[in-house]
């Protein structure tokens, strides 16, 4: 791999490929993003024989999407907008490696018409739609008015060029509540929110436009009737230079957290099939309306019989495309890169049908008992299931990466095909079983309890689904079983083990019996006394060495017979009392995680060596729960404050938190103001309790 920063202009080369119709396909491409979806663009390129050119910041110089590439080009510091989103450092890179064609997947400037623009005015091919069709897209209040023109179903609402907060208030008040405030520039769930009734529209359009200029650097919003118990329902489509149209089916997208996508399917289920027909019809007039070129996607929010309308179209691959992938049998990167260099679509309507059901899961570094909030750090261990023609891993991380603040926290997607819905399904909740991660909070345990939500099961989707389900879905934590405390102590046992034998062999005494690793005592049996927590819990068990992988152990008065080998897989095979399982654990710094049948479980060893000097919670400190940066302070010092009363609110990747009062008391200092960035931990104001 090269690596650029100040090289000298390569210049286009000679070498080009052609297809069976003598049309060139690009010799390189530059890929302007980073993450799973870089990696996912140089997959299909590297099949094409297509050499790809990276990007990366100061945080992603050792990122899998810059050591995948064939060369990479340093292009600013870690922030997005200092380097991702610096289109000039882009096309500089493309002019620099020479790189014929600028793939922009999607998030950064995937969606920019004035990048897309420079891309033309440089003669490197945009891989995505006319600058013309982006422009008339881009705008949700635009799109709708070209909507209608086309005969697409609208939501009723207001989708006009008047700001005026009252005025606004207005017509929210005729629409008839509840409605929902969009960010007119807005996408991915950023820029929304739901208001119940006309008391809390001023502050929810305030919020609104703060994400939105924050987000978009556009605070403009339209207002829509929210449609009660709504699915999200998008339709791929795809066009090419020839005038040629076809949509690829739809996917639903119903299973939201934030107005976020969760969890996606392909095809929709449960929609009858002439609304199915409409929609797909409706979706290629759209793309036509505009003079689309290349993969679209015509987003509708339906209502639960089936009736539509039109929500917005996305000018960008989507983050969900495999699931389409994987029921059509088409590559729709390898569409993307044949359409861009002039070829006709690669198969007409006709040609393309349905084979089976797919889901897709978004895994990430969050913590969905904290309302989803990110989650920063090191992966320091990460099993993936087998992949295979059913199931199928798309990453941008690996073992030992670190999730930075800086960027989407998103850890992999897991994709699975069935031929059905319920094999889907199923085969979904068993790979959520083998995909376990360690270092950082993630959601794996919460989309395997999704995956076996009934209300998901039985097809009963809409975009409140989670909330709905809220009780099973978010369980108050249960007692540790018995057998899994059991499986605990051997599994720490055989780290001892393991120990002892390493010390073994590094003595110069191996044969001593002072170093035997069967649990060899004088005058004693070979007895151990394990303690470790689980949840603020104590547990206590007592190991004795039988010998041949045998032991016993002693837990509440009780006795069992246990017997524990690690296998050549790595995973440990145990047998207690006779039922016997395979589980996998890590063991570092006095951690111990036990993933036992798809579930996961972290113990604290407590060493008898080590003293516990402890660590008491610091009363009256509040502190960032993530980094960020400060977008509003809501009191002063000397304030008198009530429990629960917002106090400040930070926003990190993209998303608002609000800092709330855990009791009632006085604001002693403030200590961050407005536009500050705050790190993972620091304290933000001092609050003195009341008496």
């Amino acid at each position: 791999m090269r690596f650029w920063k100040n090289a000298q202009p390569l210049g286009a080369t000679a070498l080009t490929q052609l297809n069976h119709e003598g049309i060139v396909m690009f010799q390189k491409i530059l890929i302007a993003n980073r993450g799973e979806i870089a990696c996912r663009v140089i997959r299909t390129a590297k099949k094409l024989g297509v050499k790809t050119v990276a990007v990366y910041s100061d945080a992603d110089a050792n990122a899998q999407h810059v050591l995948l590439a064939d060369e990479a080009v340093y292009i600013g510091a870690a922030p997005a907008r200092e380097s991702y989103l610096q289109a000039d450092k882009i096309i500089a890179a493309c002019k620099q490696t020479g790189a014929q064609a600028v793939h922009p997947g999607y998030g950064f400037l995937s969606e920019n018409e004035g990048f897309a623009e420079a891309c033309r005015a440089n003669n490197i091919v945009f891989i995505g739609p006319p600058v013309e069709a982006i422009r008339a897209m881009g705008l949700k209040a635009t799109s709708k008015a070209l909507m209608e023109k086309a005969d697409v179903p609208l939501t009723p609402g207001y989708h006009g060029n008047n700001q005026d907060p009252e005025f606004l208030h207005q017509e929210a008040d005729k629409i008839g509540y509840p409605v929902l405030i969009k960010a007119s520039a807005g996408g991915g769930g950023k820029g929304m929110s739901l208001v119940e009734n006309s008391a809390d529209f001023q502050a929810s359009l305030a919020s609104c436009k703060r994400e939105a200029k924050s987000s978009f650097g556009n605070d403009d919003v339209l207002i829509e009737k929210y449609i009660v118990r709504p699915r999200h329902v998008e339709v791929q489509v795809f066009g090419d230079t020839h005038g040629n149209y076809v949509h690829l089916f739809e996917r639903d997208c119903s299973v939201q957290r934030r107005h976020q996508k969760v969890l996606e399917e392909a095809p929709a289920p449960n929609v009858p099939e002439h609304y199915l027909t409409q929609m797909r019809e409706a979706a290629i007039n759209a793309a036509r309306a505009v003079g689309y070129v290349g993969a679209g996607t015509v987003e509708f929010i339906a209502q639960q019989s089936g009736e539509f309308y039109f929500m917005e179209m996305n000018t960008r691959l989507q983050v969900e495309h495999p699931v389409t992938e994987m029921i059509t049998g088409q590559d729709l990167v390898e569409w993307q890169l044949r359409v861009a260099s002039g070829e006709p679509l690669p198969k007409q309507q006709a040609e393309l049908s349905v084979h089976g059901h797919a889901m897709e899961a978004r895994i990430y570094a969050e913590d969905p008992d904290k309302g989803f909030l990110p989650s920063i750090g090191k992966i320091t261990y990460m099993h993936q299931p087998q992949t295979s023609e059913v199931v199928r891993v798309d990453s941008g991380v690996v073992e030992g990466d670190t999730i930075s603040a800086y960027y989407d926290p998103m850890i992999a997607k897991l994709i699975v095909w069935g031929e059905d819905r319920a094999t889907a399904l199923q085969r979904m909740y068993d790979a959520l079983g083998e995909f376990n991660v360690l270092g950082l909070g993630n959601n794996v345990g919460f989309l395997r309890r999704l995956a076996s939500n009934p209300a998901f099961a039985n097809i009963e989707l809409d975009t409140g689904l989670i909330e709905k389900q809220h009780d099973l879905l978010f369980p108050e934590p249960a007692p540790v079983a018995d057998e899994i405390v059991l499986m605990a102590a051997l599994a720490l046992s055989l780290e001892g083990k393991q120990a002892s034998q390493e010390h073994s062999g590094n003595s110069v005494e191996p044969q001593s019996p002072w170093y035997k690793t069967d649990g060899w005592r004088m005058n004693a049996a070979g007895r151990q006394i394990l303690n470790f927590k689980h949840a603020g819990q104590d547990y206590s068990v007592a190991v004795e060495f039988a010998g041949d992988e045998s032991y016993k152990l002693v837990y509440q008065g009780q006795e069992h017979v246990a017997k524990a080998a690690v296998l050549l897989t790595g995973r440990l095979r145990m047998a207690i009392d006779g039922y016997q399982t395979q589980v996998r654990h890590v063991f570092a710094n006095n951690q111990l995680a036990l993933f036992v049948n798809g579930a996961a479980y972290t113990f604290e060893y407590i060493n008898p060596y080590v003293s516990d000097v402890g660590s008491g919670e610091v009363g009256g400190q509040l502190r960032a729960p993530m980094p960020g940066s400060v977008v509003q302070v809501m009191v002063e010092a000397g304030q008198a404050v009530k429990k629960g009363q917002a106090l400040l609110i930070l926003e990190a990747m993209k998303m608002e938190h609000t800092i709330t009062a855990p009791n009632d008391g006085v604001v002693k200092q403030v200590l961050f103001a407005v536009g500050d960035q705050v790190g993972d931990g620091d304290e933000l104001l001092q609050l003195e309790a009341d008496e």
